[in-house]
């Protein structure tokens, strides 16, 4: 998925988790210049922090911008979609034409019934694949697994796929 030019890139709590244990954050910086969180992805990073995992700290990336919901009426109050989750849709509904990275597929789906675009994780590998900033995504495929990433063998199958990575 692509944003319209000077479009907000939102990103969750997990993307963000995952490509910095992968050692693939700066893919982030290389293919959109400049991401935006909400409060709520860095509470939810500083949480993990506490806990020892291994996180990344938006406040030294200079290309991770802290986005405030203005209206919290915007964020979607719905059992079983995390605080991250519902304020990334907030902000994709409060920037319309922004893209919102989310690997939560509840988040993803009411994302999508407010029209908003978005991708994930794997979106953002096949994306900087193919702008050349990757050689494969395999390999990192089976670093996400090893994380703790859930994948089904389909979702893998078909992001090969989309790679060009299929034998």
């Amino acid at each position: 998925m692509s944003s319209t030019p000077n479009a907000k890139i939102i990103v969750n709590t997990s993307p963000l988790l995952y490509l910095h244990q992968v050692g693939h954050l700066d893919l982030l910086k290389h293919l959109y210049q400049e991401v935006s969180i909400p409060k709520a992805v860095q509470q939810e990073l500083q949480a993990g922090e506490h806990k020892g995992i291994d996180v990344p700290v938006p406040e030294s990336l200079e290309y991770i911008q802290m986005l405030e919901v203005d209206n919290p009426a915007l964020i979607p109050n719905v059992t079983d979609l995390g605080q991250g989750e519902a304020e990334v849709i907030a902000l994709g509904i409060q920037h319309l034409g922004s893209l919102s990275i989310l690997d939560d597929q509840l988040g993803r789906r009411i994302a999508k019934l407010y029209g908003l675009q978005c991708t994930g994780t794997l979106g953002v590998l096949i994306k900087a694949k193919r702008e050349g900033y990757l050689t494969a995504v395999a390999p990192i495929i089976d670093s996400l697994r090893h994380q703790g990433m859930w994948l089904s063998d389909r979702i893998i199958s078909d992001i090969l796929v989309l790679a060009d990575e299929v034998l």
